[in-house]
C-alpha cells in the first residue's frame, strides 16, 4: 500500500448520501442503513485498535533481539499518533460506497492475446494482504450465505438494476475488507503489522457480521424494500431402484473406464480444483437433507427382522438382557477404548469397539435399543468409509482414534448423523479424505498427518466437552489446512511462473530461429557461417526478444543486423558489408556472455566471411568452443520431435485436456494394482504443448506434454477428477441409508407376497 496520505480535512470533497443524486425513497433508506452499520461497527473499531495495541505492546515485550523490539514499539508509536483517522475514514469511505450504488457495474473486459511483455513476478505484499482479506471475507460469505443473497436482492431494487452479488455489494464482506485495508493507509505501518490488524479486525468486529446482514435485512423490509423477499430451497426428489445407489456410489469412488464413445464436450463433469479442506463449488451447492432418528430405527428393524427371519432364533436362548443406562455405556466405553491398541493398524470395526465395551459390562446387561441402533449405524458408516479408504495406516489409526468420540456425540445426540454441517462429522470427513484421497501410501505427508494428529487427539482428550471439543478442533484443524493450502498455492505460482518464463523463452528460440531462416532461404552461405548463425547469433536474437519484445527498435535493428551478416556472407553476389557491423555483433555478443576474444572472432567471420588468409586451425578451435559452451535456454529440454498422429479417443481427450481450467486434478495409475495418485494440473500452454503438474503441497512433480498425457488417459492410466456434490463422508452415508433402504425394500416385499 502506499506510505503517503491525505488527511480527512485535506482531502477533496468526498460524495455524501445528502448530496448524491438519488431518489428520495433510496436516499432515506441508505441513511437509515448507513446509521445502522456506523452504529454497529463503531465500538468493534475502536475495540479493534485497542486489541491491536495491546498486541504491539506483548510482542515488544516478548522480543529477544533490539532491533525488533524497536520496530514494534515504532508500529505502536505510529497506530496511537494517528489512530483517531482510522473509525472517521473508514465511515467517509462507507458512505461514498454508498453513494455509489447506482452506477453500473464495471464491464469484464474479455482478455486478448496474451502479451507476454506484460507478465511481471507478484510481490509477496500483493500476494499476502489479498489472500488474508480474500479468506476473511469468503469465511464470512459462506456463514452468511443466505442472508447475503437476499441483501443483494433488495439493494438490487434500490440500484434499479439486476442483484447484487457478494462481492459488489457495498457493505458485503469483500467491500468493507478494502474499506477497512484503504483506512488503515493513514497509520503507515509495515506489512506484517498491518496483516496483523486483519487478524484482529476479523477476531473482534467480523463475528458479529452475520447478525449485521439480518439487522439491514430487516432494516430495508421495513423501508418497504421487497417486504416478503425469503428463501425457500427447491428439493427434487428422485426416483431409482432401492440397491442401485448403493452400488453406483461405491462405483463412482472407483476408478472408471473411459466409455466407448465420445460424450460431447458439454456434458463432461466438472473438475475437481480444490485443496484438501476446502469445498468445491459443487458440494457448495450440494444440500442434505436430515433423517429422522426414528425412520432410521424403523429401517434397523426391518434389516433385523429379514435377518431373523433366515436366521430363526435357537432353542433355549437366554432371556433378554436388562438394558444399560446411556451414562454407563458412555463411562464403559471410556475404559474400553483406553484398553485397545494404538498405533498404526488397518480400519477397525465399530462391532469389535461394541464387544470391547460389553465385555466390561455387568453379566446379564446390554444396550438399550436406542443406544445399539446408534452403534449399528455408526458401523454401517464406518463400513462405507472403509471402501474409500487406500489402506493407510497412519489415517486409519487416527479413524479408529474417532470412533469413541463420535459414539460419545452421537449417544448424546441421536440426530447427529443426519445433521449437514455437524463439525463431529466434518472432522471425520477431513481425515477420511486424506486418506482416501490425498496421502498415498508411498508419500507420507507430515504436514498434514501432524494438525490431523492433534484435531483428533484433542476430542479424544475432551469427551465431556462434547461438541464444543469437535467445533474448536475442527476450526483449528481448517486454520491449519487453510494455512497450508495459501503456502502450496504460493510455491504453485512460483513454477507456474517459472513454467511461464520457459514458455516465453521457447516462443523466442523461435522467433529468432524463423528470423535466420527468413533471411538465409536460398542463400548460399558456408557452413560454418550457418553454424554461426544458428548458435551464436541466435542466442543474441533470443535474448533481443526477450527484452525488448518483437515491436521494439532494438529488436528490428538486430533484423536488420542479420540480414547484413547474410549479405556479407553471400559472396559476391551481395553488398559489401557497411562500416561498423563487426563492432555492433561483437556488442550483441558481448551481451549475450561472450569472452571478449570470443566475441571478437565470432564477428570478424559473420562480418567479413571467410578470408583466403584465415586460418582453418583457428575455426574449428572456435567451433569447438561454441560446442563446449552452453546455449541460452538450453536447460529448458530438449526439442520434442515428431510425434506420431493420435486416434480418435487420443484426439477427444487431447481436445479436453486444453479446455480444463488450471488447478485441475488428475489420477494417475501407478502400478498394476489400480493404485493412484492424485496430480494437480497448475499450467499449461497450447503453444509449446507443455504440462505441470504440482503434488498437495504445491511442490512440482513433473512436466510432460498434452500429447503424452492425452494418450494416457486414452489408455486409462489417467483420468480427470470431477468434483463431488457431496463430501465423502455424506456419499458414505447415503450409501448406509440406501443399504438400509434395501432391506426395508424386500421386507414389504415379502409380507405382500405372503
Amino acid at each position: 500500500m502506499p506510505a503517503t496520505f491525505d488527511p480527512l480535512d485535506a482531502s477533496p470533497p468526498r460524495p455524501t448520501l445528502a448530496t448524491a443524486a438519488l431518489p428520495r425513497r433510496v436516499r432515506r433508506a441508505l441513511e437509515q442503513l448507513y446509521a445502522l452499520i456506523s452504529d454497529e461497527t463503531a465500538p468493534p473499531l475502536e475495540r479493534v485498535l485497542a486489541e491491536f495495541e495491546q498486541q504491539l505492546f506483548r510482542q515488544a515485550d516478548q522480543a529477544r533481539l533490539a532491533s525488533v523490539q524497536a520496530g514494534y514499539l515504532e508500529t505502536l508509536r505510529l497506530v496511537r499518533l494517528r489512530r483517531a483517522d482510522l473509525i472517521p475514514r473508514f465511515l467517509v469511505l462507507l458512505e461514498a460506497a454508498l453513494t455509489r450504488v447506482r452506477e453500473p457495474a464495471p464491464r469484464a473486459v474479455k482478455a486478448g492475446t496474451p502479451s507476454f511483455g506484460d507478465l511481471r513476478l507478484l510481490d509477496d505484499s500483493e500476494i499476502d494482504e489479498d489472500t488474508v482479506l480474500r479468506n476473511i471475507a469468503v469465511r464470512q460469505e459462506s456463514r452468511s450465505s443466505l442472508g447475503l443473497m437476499l441483501l443483494g436482492q433488495r439493494f438490487g431494487v434500490l440500484a434499479g438494476g439486476p442483484a447484487f452479488d457478494a462481492e459488489r455489494l457495498p457493505v458485503g464482506p469483500h467491500r468493507l475488507g478494502r474499506i477497512f485495508a484503504e483506512a488503515c493507509q493513514p497509520l503507515q505501518i509495515g506489512l506484517d503489522s498491518r496483516l496483523d490488524l486483519y487478524r484482529v479486525f476479523d477476531q473482534q468486529l467480523m463475528p458479529g457480521y452475520a447478525h449485521l446482514v439480518e439487522q439491514m435485512n430487516a432494516l430495508l423490509a421495513r423501508e418497504n424494500v421487497l417486504p416478503g423477499l425469503s428463501f425457500v430451497p427447491l428439493r427434487t426428489t428422485r426416483e431409482r431402484p432401492a440397491a442401485a445407489p448403493a452400488a453406483a456410489d461405491q462405483a463412482a469412488d472407483k476408478p472408471r473406464a473411459q466409455p466407448a464413445e465420445a460424450a460431447p464436450a458439454a456434458a463432461q463433469p466438472r473438475p475437481h480444483t480444490a485443496w484438501l479442506g476446502q469445498r468445491s463449488e459443487a458440494a457448495a451447492a450440494a444440500e442434505r437433507a436430515s433423517d429422522e432418528f426414528a425412520t432410521l430405527q424403523r429401517w434397523l428393524d426391518e434389516r433385523r427382522g429379514l435377518v431373523d427371519r433366515l436366521r430363526p432364533r435357537i432353542p433355549g436362548q437366554p432371556p433378554t438382557a436388562i438394558a444399560m443406562d446411556t451414562g454407563e455405556v458412555l463411562d464403559a466405553l471410556t475404559q474400553a477404548d483406553r484398553e485397545l491398541p494404538r498405533g498404526e493398524q488397518s480400519l477397525r470395526k465399530i462391532s469389535e469397539l461394541r464387544q470391547a465395551l460389553l465385555g466390561r459390562a455387568q453379566a446379564g446387561t446390554s444396550l438399550s435399543r436406542d443406544d445399539g441402533d446408534v452403534f449399528e449405524l455408526m458401523d454401517l458408516l464406518y463400513g462405507e468409509i472403509e471402501q474409500r479408504l487406500r489402506g493407510d495406516s497412519n489415517i486409519s489409526a487416527l479413524l479408529n482414534r474417532l470412533q469413541a468420540p463420535l459414539l460419545h456425540a452421537a449417544l448424546r445426540d441421536h440426530s447427529l448423523l443426519g445433521q449437514q454441517g455437524n463439525p463431529a462429522l466434518q472432522l471425520l470427513n477431513t481425515v477420511a479424505e486424506a486418506g482416501a484421497r490425498w496421502t498415498p501410501n508411498d508419500e507420507v505427508d507430515p504436514q498434514l498427518l501432524e494438525p490431523l494428529h492433534r484435531a483428533v487427539d484433542h476430542v479424544a482428550t475432551h469427551l465431556s466437552d462434547g461438541e464444543a471439543a469437535f467445533d474448536y478442533a475442527n476450526q483449528r484443524l481448517q486454520e491449519q489446512l487453510q494455512a497450508l493450502n495459501r503456502k502450496a498455492e504460493v510455491t504453485e505460482r512460483r513454477h507456474v511462473e517459472a513454467a511461464r518464463g520457459k514458455e516465453k523463452l521457447e516462443l523466442a528460440k523461435r522467433r529468432a530461429n524463423e528470423t535466420i531462416e527468413q533471411h538465409s532461404a536460398g542463400q548460399r552461405l558456408p557452413r560454418f557461417v550457418q553454424s554461426l548463425l544458428s548458435q551464436a547469433w541466435a542466442d543474441v536474437l533470443t535474448l533481443t526478444w526477450l527484452r525488448h519484445g518483437e515491436d521494439s527498435e532494438a529488436w528490428r535493428r538486430q533484423i536488420e543486423i542479420t540480414g547484413q551478416i547474410v549479405g556479407a556472407n553471400n559472396g559476391e553476389a551481395g553488398p559489401p558489408a557497411p562500416a561498423g557491423l563487426e563492432a555492433d555483433i561483437e556488442h550483441a555478443l558481448g551481451l549475450v556472455g561472450y569472452h571478449a576474444e570470443d566475441g571478437r572472432a565470432i564477428a570478424h567471420q559473420l562480418s567479413l566471411g571467410a578470408a583466403p588468409g584465415d586460418d582453418a586451425a583457428s575455426r574449428t578451435e572456435l567451433a569447438m568452443k561454441l560446442r563446449a559452451r552452453g546455449r541460452l535456454g538450453e536447460d529448458a529440454g530438449p526439442t520434442r520431435g515428431t510425434l506420431p498422429s493420435r486416434n480418435e479417443d487420443e484426439q477427444r481427450c487431447w481436445e479436453q485436456i486444453r479446455t480444463l481450467p488450471f488447478g485441475s486434478w488428475f489420477e494417475f495409475v501407478q502400478n498394476q494394482q489400480g493404485d493412484v495418485v492424485r496430480r494437480r494440473l497448475s499450467w499449461f500452454s497450447t503453444v509449446t504443448d507443455n504440462a505441470l503438474f504440482v503434488n498437495q503441497r504445491g511442490q512440482r512433480v513433473g512436466e510432460q506434454s498434452l500429447d503424452s498425457l492425452a494418450r494416457m488417459m486414452a489408455r486409462d492410466q489417467a483420468r480427470v477428477v470431477a468434483a463431488e456434490r457431496s463430501s465423502l463422508v455424506d456419499r458414505a452415508w447415503h450409501a448406509a441409508l440406501d443399504l438400509l433402504r434395501g432391506f426395508g425394500a424386500k421386507t414389504h416385499d415379502a409380507g405382500g407376497g405372503a
